[in-house]
């Protein structure tokens, strides 16, 4: 069974590009041959991704992020 991702996706519910049901399947991103762990959101055709920067918060709570452009590898991580 082979999953396609989509070209953008985001961890964020309040994105028009959230999908819930893949998240929960576990999606990876492999940004500049390097394993990311706290990608936000991606955009493949674009070659960017969205990372949380440390603890920072926005003034309405909300993780702020930082853009970084490169090449960007989205896969589905394996249960087993």
């Amino acid at each position: 069974m082979t999953d396609t991702l989509p070209d953008r996706l985001s961890s964020n519910p309040d994105s028009p590009y959230y999908n819930e049901e893949l998240l929960a399947k576990g999606v990876g991103i492999r940004f500049n041959g390097a394993e990311k762990t706290n990608v936000d959101e991606y955009c493949v055709s674009e070659g960017w991704v969205r990372v949380t920067a440390g603890n920072a918060k926005d003034r309405f709570g909300n993780p702020m992020t930082i853009k970084l452009k490169g090449k960007v590898e989205p896969y589905i991580q394996s249960k087993e």
